[in-house]
């Protein structure tokens, strides 16, 4: 017996086997989830169906969250499919590179507006869709991360869409609250994955992180994927509007380098 037998979860974002969306996929999978994969553009397409074959998933669709005919379309397939829906997961990012590193100042109107749609509207353009196929209630859950809060190098727009995402999370949760639908965001450490690698300075990021949090531990796609299985599951039935670090410790930290190589200055 899973945790989740009888359930069904829509997967938005997998690109490949180390996305963070993949890690969680795998999790819901395992206790027992009927599974449904979302993936953005043909570039993709030759990645995720091989791993949709490994889970025995044969519902996976290609939307373009700025398209309402896309998001239309793939819950109508959804709804003829299976019913009804009580997991959503929502890891969507994009911005152009020339809006991430630079000056912040720089950002671009246009890139603004993509970058915001893309990351930050679309939850709402799919929690609209999933409501009135969540008939026993649902989970949602999106990622997000700590720039969202405070300031990171070179982030830049993407914070901007990630603190855009955290406050939709919320006014979500208390809109959707009376119908049992839970709206929840994983703040995640740095975890190498094909989006991430379009942020200038990863690799910097991922060393330092595991250096300075408390844990001395790197966050991985298996560590994210256990919380959203909590989630997903009934024994976070009390839990909405919450944004939920997974992290090492790193967002408590005020100072994140030894107090002793201070000592010199």
């Amino acid at each position: 017996m899973g945790m989740l037998d009888g359930k069904v979860a829509l997967v938005f974002g997998v690109a490949n086997k180390n996305s963070i969306a993949w890690g969680i996929t795998k999790k819901l999978h395992e206790q027992g989830a009927t599974i449904g994969l979302s993936f953005a553009g043909e570039v993709l397409k030759k990645r995720v169906f091989p791993l949709a074959e490994e889970i025995g998933c044969d519902f996976v669709e290609e939307c373009d969250v700025t398209q309402d005919d896309d998001i239309d379309a793939i819950f109508e397939k959804a709804k003829n499919r299976f019913g009804k829906v009580d997991i959503l997961v929502h890891s969507i990012a994009f911005a152009n590179t020339e809006d991430l590193g630079g000056r912040f100042v720089d950002i671009s109107r246009d890139g603004f507006k993509l970058a915001l749609d893309i990351s930050a509207y679309s939850l709402i353009a799919l929690a609209k869709r999933a409501e009135p196929l969540m008939t026993d209630g649902g989970s949602i859950m999106s990622l997000t991360y700590y720039a969202s809060e405070k300031v990171m190098p070179k982030y830049h727009v993407m914070a901007v869409a990630k603190s855009a995402l955290e406050t939709i999370t919320r006014y979500l949760a208390n809109d959707l609250g009376p119908k049992a639908i839970r709206v929840n965001a994983i703040s995640a450490g740095p975890i190498k994955t094909l989006a991430a690698a379009g942020v200038p300075g990863l690799r910097t990021m991922l060393k330092y992180a595991e250096q300075a949090s408390p844990l001395r531990k790197s966050v991985s796609q298996d560590d994210v994927g256990d919380v959203a299985l909590w989630l997903a599951s009934d024994m976070s039935r009390m839990v909405t509007g919450e944004i939920i670090h997974v992290d090492a410790g790193y967002h408590i930290l005020g100072l994140t380098v030894n107090p002793d190589e201070l000592a010199g200055l």
